[in-house]
This record gives C-alpha cells, sequence and structure tokens, in this order.
C-alpha cells in the first residue's frame, strides 16, 4: 500500500467540491428557491444569505476534500475507479445528506418535500462528484 499523495487529494477534493457546489446551487438556489422561501417564511427565518451561503460553499469544498480522502484512504482494499468512488460518494451521503437532514424533517422544522428532494438530488450529486475527484486522485 502507497501513501495518500495530500496534493491529490486537495486537487481531487476540491473538484468534487465543486461539483457539489454547482449542484447545490441549482438545487437550492434554482429547483427549490420557491419552496426555501416558503418554508423559512414559515418558521419566521430569512433565506439563507451572504455569510450562511459562504460557510454553506466552504462546507461543501470541505465534504469534497474528506470524501476524496476517503476514497484514497480506501482504494488500497477496494481498488480504484469508479465503483469505488460510487461507495465513497454513497457513504458520505449517507452521513452528510440523508442523517443530517432526517432530524429537522422528524421534528417538523422542514417539509417533506424540500427533504425528499434533497436526499435524491444528492444521491446523484454526492457519488457523481466523488467519481469526478476520483478522476484526479493518482498516488
Amino acid at each position: 500500500m502507497g501513501r495518500i499523495n495530500a496534493g491529490r487529494v486537495i486537487m481531487g477534493g476540491l473538484l468534487a467540491g465543486l461539483v457539489m457546489n454547482l449542484g447545490e446551487f441549482i438545487l437550492n438556489g434554482v429547483v427549490l428557491k420557491a419552496q426555501w422561501e416558503t418554508a423559512m417564511h414559515a418558521i419566521n427565518r430569512t433565506p439563507a444569505g451572504g455569510s450562511a451561503i459562504a460557510v454553506l460553499v466552504i462546507d461543501g469544498f470541505i465534504s469534497g476534500l474528506l470524501a476524496i480522502w476517503l476514497y484514497a484512504a480506501v482504494r488500497p482494499r477496494l481498488g480504484s475507479g469508479p465503483k469505488t468512488a460510487v461507495l465513497v460518494g454513497l457513504i458520505v451521503w449517507i452521513f452528510s445528506c440523508f442523517m443530517a437532514l432526517m432530524p429537522p424533517f422528524l421534528t417538523g422544522i422542514l417539509p417533506g418535500q424540500i427533504v425528499a428532494t434533497m436526499v435524491i438530488w444528492d444521491l446523484i450529486e454526492i457519488p457523481l462528484g466523488v467519481v469526478i475527484g476520483a478522476w484526479a486522485y493518482k498516488e
């Protein structure tokens, strides 16, 4: 087993994070924009703006970096390529999307339509981002 190539983890992670951030922009800024405004109004909040969006973008890049680091870590055991990248993407999706959205959904803070759309969208977006980021990773 070789050492993890930190430079390639950063490059692949930033690429994966870019894909995830673009997907989130399309999802939340276009597809769910009206639903988010309605949902935030219902709980007496304003839609996310400036600094909140900046934090979410940073979060997207951190998610990409962690996903590619995980890909690099499991690659010697599971092999390189899209199959392993998709598996890592699904693991990241479980923790960063599915499990994260359950409490606000179950407590009624977020409506089911928003949660369902996000869960399904991210089920495609996150593994896709990891596959693209993994493409850039080489040991």
